[in-house]
């Protein structure tokens, strides 16, 4: 760069920051997702941002998100190690651009310092080299549970996921939600009692996924193009739209499975989904907080029985919420044995955008701090520093103002940071042992003693 250039200093695109009172929302959100997750016994692990490239292209489970390659940016007098550190070809490596994937290698990695079932937890970054636009982000925080087993995985963990959704979004307080589910078996032996070849289901599937997107008369237009008939094609769209209570769709479902021919898969996804939504019922989940979709799909191949999507009610445009499912093989991609997982995923920092814009959430006050301690004379320094202490150990959080200036600025400090309460100590106050304390939201104004200072402001935080 030549002498005087200016550097841009502004985010690249698609990758966000976040103003304090942004950051103390997210954080926010991040301690109910956590404490949820660990209520069912959730571990937490953190996984590298940079993998191997050819285990996060691992049999087609990239799908069709864009990932980020990286490698090591040598100075000119450097340039020489590239080809000695063994980092090109079966060394490239990518940020991750999910976690399921990443945490399959690192079953492979600790396969013998693990205890299964292996329930997990994660609450990294991730990237795609997706188009960035008005929340869609090429970086943003993924929050994932996944329960790995050897062998057999109970499909009551399955049934865990809804209710731990549930439990999500009802702390968070984001109003009604509505958890769609299906399983991906149900879809696959319907289109196999249709006739339709096995190496077309695939991308028949792929396509049901995009209904919402693209509507039923894109969907039937498209499947016609992979060779589908235009009368299984309207069997198709007329299957996906069965709905009706979680019991009348699983009645349907059963009759269609016992009138079809080649139904052996369909039967035992139906089984599944009953076995699945009993589990739901068990746990407590209100009937108004799931139902059965059959057109939700899941793009991802590796999904391979129950799949879930969550969708905010009045607001459908914001798409899923919450999205996850069952998979069979992706473990055994890396090592070689049966390693059935079911998991699901929130993305953040997407929902977090789209709450905001909303209206639905709104950020937090830019500071923890619930009281300012105001500077009134330099030579009482020490006794602010003794009283904000006291007030800290009473577990209050505290922003001793360390600079002088007009009480009036220091009361608009406070105020534009969202704090409560400001402390005002005097000479005539520090001499006889008191203190006024101001409510910046109702401009009230009281006498108190400094030892009891603590017990007031805890009497009047709202």
């Amino acid at each position: 760069m030549a002498k005087g250039d200016k550097i841009n200093f502004f985010t690249p695109s698609g990758f966000p920051e976040f103003l304090p009172s942004e950051k103390r929302l997210e954080l926010h959100l991040l301690d109910i997702i956590r404490r949820v997750f660990e209520s069912y016994g959730f571990t937490p692990i953190e996984t590298p941002a940079v993998e191997r490239l050819e285990v996060l292209q691992a049999k087609g489970n990239q799908g069709d998100n864009i990932i980020y390659g990286i490698e090591p940016i040598l100075p000119p007098n450097r340039q020489a190690e590239r080809d000695k550190s063994g980092e090109t070809g079966s060394e490239a490596r990518a940020l991750k651009f999910d976690q399921t994937v990443p945490l399959a290698a690192y079953i492979a990695r600790h396969l013998n310092e693990l205890t299964f079932p292996f329930a997990r937890y994660q609450t990294d970054v991730v990237f795609r080299g997706e188009r960035a636009k008005d929340g869609r982000f090429r970086q943003f925080r993924q929050c994932d549970i996944d329960v790995v087993a050897r062998r057999e995985l109970s499909l009551l963990y399955d049934a865990q996921m809804p209710a731990i959704i549930t439990e999500i979004f009802e702390a968070i307080n984001i109003g009604d939600f509505l958890i769609r589910i299906n399983n991906r078996k149900v879809l696959t032996g319907f289109f196999k009692s249709l006739g339709i070849a096995e190496n077309q289901i695939k991308s028949c599937i792929g396509i049901v996924d995009t209904l919402e997107k693209i509507g039923e008369t894109k969907v039937k237009q498209d499947l016609e193009k992979e060779g589908i008939s235009a009368e299984q094609a309207q069997k198709i769209i007329e299957f996906i739209k069965i709905d009706g209570s979680v019991d009348e769709v699983l009645d349907k479902l059963k009759h269609l499975a016992e009138n079809l021919p080649e139904t052996e898969q369909l039967s035992l996804g139906v089984t599944e989904l009953e076995t699945v939504i009993a589990g739901v019922r068990n746990l407590g989940v209100a009937e108004n907080r799931f139902c059965i979709d059959l057109s939700i799909a899941r793009g991802l191949d590796y999904y391979t029985g129950t799949v879930y999507e969550t969708t905010l009610l009045g607001h459908e445009a914001l798409g899923s919420i919450c999205s996850g499912g069952r998979y069979e093989e992706l473990v055994g991609v890396f090592l070689g044995e049966k390693m059935p997982g079911v998991g699901i995923s929130i993305g953040l920092t997407r929902l977090i955008s789209r709450l905001l814009k909303a209206g639905i959430l709104n950020t937090l006050a830019a500071t923890p701090a619930q009281v300012m301690v105001v500077n009134m004379q330099e030579d009482l320094m020490p006794t602010y520093l003794k009283v904000s202490q006291h007030l800290r150990q009473a577990g209050i959080n505290v922003i001793t103002n360390f600079d002088k200036r007009p009480l009036g600025k220091q009361f608009q400090l406070a105020d534009k940071q969202g704090i409560q309460f400001c402390v005002i100590i005097g000479s005539e106050e520090a001499a006889a042992q008191k203190s006024s304390l101001k409510d910046l939201k109702t401009g009230e104004q009281v006498e108190v003693l400094l030892e009891n200072l603590a017990e007031e402001v805890k009497k009047r935080l709202t």
